[in-house]
């Protein structure tokens, strides 16, 4: 990874775009937790629903990574971070 020699100054829109974003990788991996959690009660009630729920428990990791990938691209980007 290469930072610049000096970091880029930020105008408020920037700072304001990079917080929403945050703000949305946020509540993409509450929202992924909170279908995990759902599918684990779900199978703890009703352990015929575990082959289903399976599914669902295991896309949702890969869907957070995601969604961390997609954040950290855009803040790479802003800060003029590279890599290799």
């Amino acid at each position: 990874m290469t930072l610049p020699n000096q970091l880029p100054a930020l105008t408020s829109q920037q700072i304001e775009e990079l917080n929403q974003k945050l703000s949305n990788m946020r509540h993409d991996i509450n929202n992924h937790l909170s279908l995990m959690m759902a599918a684990v009660e779900l199978v703890r009630r009703k352990p015929e629903a575990a082959e289903r729920m399976a599914t669902t428990l295991t896309e949702q990791p890969a869907k957070i990574a995601q969604s961390m990938k997609t954040f950290s691209a855009e803040f790479e980007k802003t800060f003029r971070i590279r890599h290799g």
